[in-house]
């Protein structure tokens, strides 16, 4: 599916919209949202390759956070929300900023399956994501987990600390998801502490 625009959403005539959540969005939403539900996307999988000189870098030190890159085999975990009414407008106007403006993500419109819904043989939910290209200035493409894990381990921005975004979301996936295995994150999480290590025994 082709990324859309934001405003195409916001002009919708749809009472809801569901939002889903891959990355500090399940942990730090920061907008109002009727109700939220741990769940997947299918086809896509969750890599550190987008690069964030606001939130958790700077240009001289971009830190690196997460962004969906396509492949049929895999699936994504994270947390989709619900916004309703005036909620849909105020949450869509905040992430155009949050998401858009600052990070350089595009939106698309993708399949959300709930946990626990396909033992019921519910059909998925729409929900919109926010995905980072590869044609973005601010994308870094596939690194090593050592070097990664690195370039967390020193990355400050005006939201935070790199490592504390990584830390977050590898905390979501143990207490929310404790039946998936993302090789990808906690390996990296690895290398960044083991990074951390070196830092602080050097000083």
């Amino acid at each position: 599916m082709k990324p859309q625009d934001i405003t195409a959403v916001k002009s919708s005539s749809s009472p809801s919209l569901w939002i889903f959540g891959y990355g500090s969005l399940v942990w730090k939403p920061d907008f109002r949202y009727k109700r939220s539900q741990v769940g997947y996307v299918q086809g896509y999988k969750r890599r550190f390759w987008h690069g964030d000189n606001f939130h958790r870098g700077n240009n001289e030190l971009p830190g690196r956070v997460v962004t969906l890159i396509e492949d049929d085999d895999e699936s994504t975990w994270g947390v989709a929300f619900e916004v309703t009414g005036s909620q849909v407008e105020e949450s869509l106007k905040y992430l155009n900023v949050r998401e858009t403006a600052c990070g350089g993500y595009v939106t698309k419109m993708v399949d959300f399956f709930p946990e626990g819904e396909e033992e019921k043989k519910q059909p998925p939910v729409q929900a919109l994501v926010y995905i980072a290209t590869s044609d973005n200035a601010l994308y870094l493409g596939p690194a090593s987990p050592e070097m990664i894990g690195v370039q967390i381990a020193v990355c400050r921005g005006k939201t935070g600390h790199n490592l504390e975004y990584l830390l977050r979301l590898a905390k979501f996936m143990r207490s929310s998801c404790p039946h998936v295995e993302d090789h990808h994150l906690f390996s990296i999480e690895a290398a960044a502490l083991t990074a951390v290590s070196y830092l602080l025994a050097a000083q």
